[in-house]
């Protein structure tokens, strides 16, 4: 998925709804970015620091414990969203309003309804198994 963001070093990476911190984790120790995760759940925020301490991250990853609908995404290069389609919809009007043009916004599993996606990957974790299967949707802010 960062891969089909063509994610850069220096740029900056926001996960909306980071949970345990992969994504951010690998956005900056894979890619050279400055990560941002957003988590409201608690639980998950500790977890997400822990991965960072232990991955010597702490300056280039930032875990905020906190509602996704009130951090700025002005800075932003790429967004990262694993959220339901419902809940796409929920931040869409966000991201239309803070991110500017040349953002890519990249959506594991559920579309953003109204957006026209630049790329459509679908791949399978298990070929042999046949699952589980998933579509990454990469969309460019204009």
């Amino acid at each position: 998925m960062l891969l089909l963001a063509e994610l850069k070093p220096g740029e900056v990476f926001f996960d909306l709804g980071a949970g345990d911190g992969r994504a951010v984790i690998m956005a900056a120790k894979d890619f050279g970015a400055r990560a941002v995760g957003v988590e409201l759940r608690e639980d998950l925020v500790k977890r997400a620091l822990n991965s960072v301490y232990e991955h010597g991250l702490q300056d280039k990853v930032t875990i905020v414990n906190g509602d996704m609908f009130k951090v700025d995404l002005t800075s932003a290069d790429v967004v990262f969203l694993y959220l339901t389609t419902s809940a796409n919809e929920k931040v869409k009007p966000k991201l239309e309003a803070e991110l500017k043009p040349g953002v890519r916004v990249v959506s594991h599993d559920y579309e953003i309804v109204g957006w026209k996606p630049a790329k459509v990957l679908n791949f399978c974790e298990n070929p042999d198994l046949g699952y589980p299967s998933h579509t990454i949707y990469l969309y460019r802010k204009s």
